[in-house]
């Protein structure tokens, strides 16, 4: 079942008003190529993720910053979607301290950022009763169908472009197609437990994900 969280003041309340409950749904076409190749870094890391079974058999995806696109798995790891995303303006794998609870205005441009990291998903819905998905509840991060605030920010050509450089302009969270969402991300994410695993881009893959680090050899006895 879908969770409604209660909301706070200052930055959490004020992102879901303008960038999920306040503003128009805007129609972006869905990626139409769910077979669209995997970035090294996402085929390395599906690769740790179904050998060591980390997902535990749940639906999960994979989110390359670089790239600015996903790819969407079911629960036996097979791709069902992937398409292009928006993200955070600033380049960074971490969440600013105390930035939760900061009005808009007083974010700074490097503290906008879209953390790295293996996440839980979780099901909620905004002040409107849209569904959306939380990445990090804490840092009020979440993935929701694209909305436009304001037509100089021009998400919807971001979102059509060929190039991943013009896809930075959220304060964190992960805008998709609208149409995506409906067609690829609900039917897998609304219900059920969900992984997300976002790229670092900062850092390796195996400072984000322990799991891709193989154990060291234990120690002979003589």
């Amino acid at each position: 079942m879908s969770v409604a969280h209660p909301l706070g003041v200052t930055l959490q309340r004020v992102r879901r008003l303008l960038l999920m409950a306040g503003l128009a749904v805007v129609t972006a076409p869905a990626s139409a190529a769910p077979e669209a190749a995997l970035s090294n870094d996402a085929r390395v890391l599906l690769g740790s993720v179904t050998r060591s079974n980390d997902h535990g058999s749940a639906p999960f995806l994979v989110l390359d910053k670089r790239a600015a696109r996903v790819w969407v798995f079911d629960a036996q790891g097979r791709l069902t979607g992937s398409t292009p995303v928006l993200l955070g303006l600033a380049i960074g794998d971490d969440t600013a301290p105390g930035v939760a609870e900061l009005p808009l205005a007083q974010i700074a441009e490097a503290e906008r950022t879209t953390p790295a990291g293996r996440f839980v998903m979780e099901p909620g819905r905004n002040l409107h009763g849209d569904d959306i998905l939380w990445i990090d509840y804490a840092a009020a991060v979440s993935m929701h169908r694209v909305r436009s605030a304001h037509a100089g920010e021009r998400r919807l050509q971001r979102l059509a472009s060929p190039s991943a450089a013009d896809n930075r302009i959220s304060y964190g969270c992960i805008n998709v197609p609208v149409a995506f969402f409906n067609r690829v991300l609900t039917p897998f994410f609304k219900e059920a437990r969900a992984i997300a695993y976002v790229l670092p881009e900062t850092r390796p893959l195996a400072a984000a994900f322990p799991f891709m680090t193989p154990p060291k050899p234990s120690a002979v006895a003589r």
